[in-house]
């Protein structure tokens, strides 16, 4: 076979390649230009219609609940719940993001607070007891402390210091997991040392809320299902934790910057008011800084309650002061709560906003001297409110230098 013979199936296929390609550029420009046209409308049309097969049903989403179909199931939706979304569901992987930086935030809070591991056998249980039985307690103190170690200063150790001057013969629990430690015990010891009957302790929560309201509250919270808010955690476990040790031990509890000028002993069931209305002659506001009542009070049961009910951790006070607050405006007059509301001499002779005025020199202000004979005469206790005169100096000669030199244990150690 000759060589052209070979090539000749080649040369007729470049041949037929050129004819075409000659025939397309002698088209004129607008026929292409049409061309592209067309191509891009069926793009367009296949892109954004939406086909829906026949003898298929439609997908149907739940809708949403609302105020009108959760009063009443009978009401139509306001809208129809047939849809075809373009883009994926977002709301429920939100959510879901949402719960579980709400669950982060829990279980950082809820480590500062140590809690024992869950056990049929408490050790928080087993020491309370043996301190309680080896120690003759004529009256139970508690006291919540949920800052670091290093903040527990000068100002809380004075309030120990009066609570121990004005009631020689009393127990002290401090529920803390900072001072339930080595440096703890090295802080505590001098008490110790000198026949003071004080412990501190790291709170078991599960044994302290079990069989109250709060048990199912704290068991949400550690699931994630209790949003914290933006108030400290701490401060409402705090707020928490007092009302249930009072609820299944009895006794007083005070905060740590309340310093202690007279017995307790005579006082029971009793919550003093911060803030009292001239006009009325009643009460505007109680605060939760000193409390006392007998085991099982059935107004501690509806504190707790209340706040299992209740909880806002955004609000600050809700919890706490505003708590103690509704609930007894609720149950005033009641069978079966007997308590008794003392005035704010009691407790509270000066409110936050005043405090100030009791860190100064008195003798520059008659009002100063005044004050100071009403604290001597009427007052259990002065809450000094840590958190707006934390910083403040204690000035020689003022209420506060008084009151810390007639409750010292150790002034000259």
């Amino acid at each position: 076979m000759s060589k052209l013979s070979l090539h000749f199936p080649f040369i007729l296929l470049h041949r037929l390649k050129r004819s075409m390609l000659s025939l397309l550029f002698s088209l004129p420009t607008s026929f292409f230009a049409l061309l592209l046209l067309l191509l891009l409308s069926y793009n367009a049309f296949t892109v954004f219609s939406v086909h829906v097969p026949k003898n298929r049903k439609p997908l149907l989403l739940p809708s949403p609940p609302t105020l009108s179909n959760l009063s009443s199931p009978h009401n139509p939706p306001p809208f129809n719940d047939t849809h075809f979304p373009l883009l994926p569901n977002t709301t429920q992987s939100f959510s879901l993001s949402a719960k579980s930086r709400r669950v982060r935030k829990h279980k950082r809070g809820l480590r500062s607070l140590r809690s024992e591991p869950n056990s049929p056998f408490s050790l928080f249980r087993a020491r309370l007891k043996a301190f309680f039985d080896n120690s003759s307690c004529k009256l139970r103190f508690f006291m919540t402390w949920i800052s670091p170690l290093k903040e527990f200063g000068e100002r809380e150790l004075v309030s120990v210091e009066s609570l121990f001057k004005s009631h020689p013969e009393a127990c002290l629990i401090i529920v803390s997991k900072s001072l339930d430690s080595h440096l703890g015990t090295q802080i505590l010891k001098p008490f110790v040392s000198n026949g003071f009957k004080v412990m501190a302790i790291a709170p078991d929560f599960g044994y302290i809320f079990k069989d109250t309201h709060a048990e199912a509250w704290f068991n949400r919270l550690k699931e994630g299902n209790v949003n914290p808010g933006e108030v400290s955690l701490g401060q409402n476990l705090s707020n928490l934790l007092r009302l249930a040790l009072l609820y299944k031990f009895g006794g007083a509890y005070i905060d740590a910057d309340v310093m202690v000028l007279k017995s307790f002993s005579k006082l029971r069931n009793t919550i003093g008011a911060q803030n009292f209305d001239a006009t009325t002659g009643k009460w505007s506001r109680l605060n939760n800084a000193v409390l006392i009542f007998d085991k099982r009070h059935p107004l501690l049961f509806k504190f707790i309650e209340e706040f299992a009910l209740t909880f806002d951790g955004n609000k600050w006070g809700h919890n706490g002061p505003y708590l103690i607050s509704r609930v007894v405006a609720r149950v005033s007059g009641r069978p079966g709560f007997n308590f008794t509301v003392l005035p704010p001499s009691a407790f509270y002779p000066v409110d936050w906003r005043g405090i100030r005025g009791l860190f100064i020199d008195q003798v520059r202000s008659k009002w100063l001297v005044t004050k100071m004979d009403q604290i001597r005469k009427e007052s259990f206790a002065v809450h000094l409110w840590n958190r707006h005169s934390r910083k403040l100096r204690v000035v020689k000669g003022s209420i506060v230098d008084s009151i810390i030199s007639s409750c010292c244990i150790f002034c000259n150690t």
